[in-house]
């Protein structure tokens, strides 16, 4: 194994996300690390490309089985547009959602941020008692401050 600042800064993350207590953080580290060691870094184009697809179809997957288990019923289908707990978990959804998309595009557009949501993640692990989400939701959350930087003509 040829030692790089690519293997550096791979064991920093898998570091971070240990400490971090981020399972998906370290996991994806140990990951790319095995990937770089087998010499098998062939597959880092085929997973910057396709993997942020493919882990959003599991997630979505994941979502929906309960639908397809039966473990969702219509019952709760209706309450979710009756009352207003539901109403607001829709509206909820839609946000998360919305902000996730800008999330995806902030990282296409911009992924040196990717280190920034790394290290917010941790902090929000470690000081704040949050629960890590992912990169999505946290770049959805940057773009939106980005957003509003811009607006007020800060630059950076």
């Amino acid at each position: 194994m040829t030692w790089t600042s690519n293997t550096t800064a791979i064991l920093l993350l898998l570091a971070a996300g240990l400490v971090g207590r981020s399972h998906y953080i370290a996991g994806g580290a140990a990951l790319l690390l095995l990937l770089h060691l087998t010499k098998l870094e062939g597959l880092f184009p085929i997973i910057e490309r396709r993997g942020l697809d493919f882990g959003l179809l599991f997630l979505v997957l994941a979502v929906l089985t309960p639908f397809a288990t039966g473990k969702v019923e219509i019952r709760e289908l209706t309450f979710s547009l009756k009352s207003l707990p539901g109403l607001m978990a829709i509206i909820g959804g839609a946000l998360a959602t919305h902000l996730n998309g800008r999330g995806i595009e902030l990282l296409k557009t911009e992924p040196e941020v990717m280190a920034g949501l790394i290290i917010g993640n941790i902090i929000g692990v470690l000081f704040l008692r949050g629960v890590p989400v992912g990169p999505l939701a946290a770049g959805g959350i940057a773009a939106l401050l980005i957003e509003l930087l811009r607006r007020v003509g800060a630059r950076y």
